[in-house]
């Protein structure tokens, strides 16, 4: 990670985006612990994270802006944006008031949608290929290391100060992370094409995406995985009813997931140099695939605990090698579209999986619904390695091949080597779910 930190602006930019994930962390499991409390609904609970993902339904328009405006730019304006979105947490008093809560929740899901593909696009156009995979990695340890403290502050928040606070706080991080961002001196790429009709630009990321079987295969894998585990964000409510444990017993089991991602993470960046990519991913599903099961069998708080952990080692893995691999696959000029276009194809199941598990978890034991995710993420690590068998082996970080374009190939690039030009990360809750 030494690599991405040297690199000249990475380091304040890496502020800037610690101190909104750190918002993230206390807040996104509170949205879901507040309506909970208000509702005494499981369901109702689960459907907080349904209204993060719809945005992404809309991902492709929202690419189409972002490839055509500055990122940092960019960036500023939907931090400050999200920072605003919390103002109306501060009218929730009663049950009546849930729909505030829905409403922000999905704003805040738009945010989630354009700003990791904003900064897909600075990391492809600044960052050297072989350093990709270590911003990558930092961006998820620093990630998952919030989750050791972010969910035990945020419930501990709540618990204390009520919901409004925490979106207090939260709104502070976005406006931290606006002013870190707005420091910088960015030389962005800008890449010439031939013109087309409005519409192909928009639909242009599905394309590439098509036409690239590595990702469209490694997309299509996390599908599967999230049309089932989505059932995790209201089942996740029940399992914590079955020990006997209050709804804040939720912030403990994120963190003991935080310390299983955390070192996961800091090792994701030689797992993927040495494995390459997309094997990187079945690792990463098999290991929540394990983790999973072992919530259904868990008899005592300690082996709930220990599944939890193990879960949770496989999430940074998924990440980070799948970050990774579209970055490499993708063209500069269409990081946003492509990112916003994986971000439909990945998010569309989950929202389908959180409302069918909303559902589930009225009529079906638990331990039953988290079998079903079991089996669900070991088919689509089973899935990948049969679609890729014959590349999988070959798509190793240092022989990696450039994608064929979705569009005609640039005529001309902007000097990589401006002096200034910045190097910068990341990568988007409940149990075992992160939006990419």
């Amino acid at each position: 990670m030494k690599a991405a930190f040297g690199t000249r602006g990475f380091t304040r930019l890496f502020v800037g985006v610690t101190a909104s994930m750190f918002g993230d962390a206390l807040m996104l499991i509170v949205l879901s612990m507040w309506v909970k409390k208000l509702t005494d609904s499981n369901g109702a609970a689960g459907l907080t994270f349904l209204w993060l993902t719809i945005p992404a339904l809309l991902a492709p328009l929202f690419g189409y802006v972002v490839d055509r405006v500055p990122r940092r730019t960019f960036l500023v304006a939907a931090n400050l944006g999200s920072a605003l979105i919390m103002l109306p947490l501060l009218l929730v008093r009663d049950a009546s008031d849930v729909w505030v809560i829905y409403l922000v929740a999905f704003f805040y899901g738009v945010s989630f949608v354009v700003m990791p593909a904003a900064l897909n696009g600075l990391l492809k156009d600044m960052l050297a290929e072989d350093v990709l995979v270590e911003a990558n990695a930092s961006l998820s340890v620093t990630r998952e290391a919030l989750r050791l403290v972010g969910p035990l502050a945020g419930a501990a928040l709540f618990a204390v100060a009520g919901g409004s606070t925490v979106a207090m706080v939260d709104a502070l991080t976005f406006v931290i992370a606006a002013i870190s961002i707005a420091s910088l001196r960015v030389v962005e790429q800008h890449e010439e094409h031939e013109p087309q009709h409005w519409r192909a630009e928009v639909v242009a990321g599905v394309t590439h995406v098509r036409r690239t079987p590595l990702l469209l295969h490694s997309t299509l894998s996390l599908s599967i995985c999230l049309l089932v585990v989505g059932f995790s964000e209201s089942a996740l409510y029940a399992v914590i009813e079955a020990f006997d444990k209050p709804v804040e017993f939720i912030g403990p089991m994120l963190t003991v997931q935080g310390v299983g991602a955390l070192v996961s993470g800091l090792l994701s960046s030689r797992v993927i140099r040495r494995l390459g990519e997309p094997r990187t991913i079945t690792v990463g599903l098999g290991l929540l695939s394990a983790g999973v099961a072992g919530v259904a069998a868990a008899g005592a708080v300690w082996q709930l605990l220990v599944a939890t952990a193990v879960l949770g080692t496989g999430i940074p893995l998924m990440i980070v090698a799948y970050n990774t691999l579209l970055q490499r696959q993708t063209p500069g000029r269409l990081m946003g579209r492509v990112s916003t276009a994986t971000e439909v194809l990945v998010t569309t199941p989950q929202a389908l999986s959180i409302a069918i598990g909303a559902l589930l978890v009225t009529v079906l034991d638990y331990r039953l619904i988290f079998a079903i995710m079991s089996s669900g993420t070991a088919l689509a690590a089973v899935y990948l390695l049969t679609m890729l068998r014959g590349q999988i082996v070959r798509s190793t970080p240092s022989t990696s091949e450039p994608a064929t374009p979705a569009e005609p190939v640039p005529v001309s690039r902007a000097n990589p080597s401006a002096e200034d030009a910045l190097e910068p990360p990341r990568v988007a809750s409940g149990l075992a779910t992160d939006p990419a």
